[in-house]
């Protein structure tokens, strides 16, 4: 029998967009995942109707779970979403599905086939990206920001919302994890890759939602904080680390 799949949705003030994701989520992986899945929306205190409109579309599609959270923040979220699954392959996507769902396949055959954790890419050979210059810009600075703090790191693209963990790997890593905000995925990549988990970039389709609500410069400025607080705060060496 194939692997279960949960597929989480942080949210926070969605209810727009919401309703269209999942509708449009759940077509898609009807047709195309043949895995046992189900779709969580993880909200982390949206304070308008989100709640409500989640709720609706729980009761409606039997596959859809909701979770609510009263603090905010997308990594607090994914962390508690995650370390409460008992799915076999824990994911992630953005609410505006920027990455194109035609790679949501090949992101659970890479776990399949080995991975630890498959992340999409905006930045690796073969990606196809449509965003403006700043977020071009300060994309690529913050890679190179990383690989020249963390010598050896084997992923260019940290924070591209379209991921996939093992429950194993998820269950070790995340009570690590420090940061609930933005700079979550850095931070449990950087340790997945400190104690030899393996992990999978996938390059992606990506365009960027022109209503985002992501303030880049604080979002960067959080990043570096979270870079220099591993770099000379050092990472944990966990004790049962993935096989090389």
């Amino acid at each position: 029998m194939k692997p279960t799949v949960e597929v989480v949705i942080p949210v926070y003030n969605e209810e727009r967009d919401l309703p269209k994701c999942v509708e449009r989520l759940l077509k898609f992986l009807y047709e195309r995942l043949p895995n046992p899945w189900r779709i969580l929306i993880a909200d982390n205190g949206s304070p308008d109707r989100t709640m409500q409109v989640a709720e609706e579309l729980a009761e409606k599609y039997e596959l859809v779970g909701y979770y609510h959270l009263d603090e905010k923040g997308r990594g607090r979220a994914l962390k508690t979403v995650w370390l409460d699954s008992e799915a076999d392959i824990l994911t992630y996507m953005d609410v505006d599905l920027s990455t194109s769902l035609e790679y949501f396949p090949k992101l659970i055959e890479a776990i399949e086939n080995g991975a630890d954790i498959a992340i999409g890419s905006r930045l690796k050979r073969g990606a196809k990206t449509a965003r403006s210059f700043k977020r071009e810009l300060t994309s690529r600075g913050y890679n190179v920001l990383i690989k020249s703090m963390f010598w050896g790191t084997p992923f260019q693209d940290a924070q591209c919302g379209f991921k996939a963990i093992t429950r194993p790997a998820a269950q070790a890593i995340l009570p690590h994890v420090q940061n609930f905000n933005w700079f979550f995925d850095t931070e449990m990549l950087l340790i997945a890759a400190r104690n030899r988990y393996k992990i999978y970039e996938l390059p992606v389709e990506w365009a960027e939602d022109p209503g985002t609500t992501v303030k880049v410069f604080k979002t960067a400025w959080e990043d570096v904080k979270g870079l220099s607080r591993l770099r000379f705060g050092g990472m944990p060496k966990l004790e049962r680390p993935a096989k090389p």
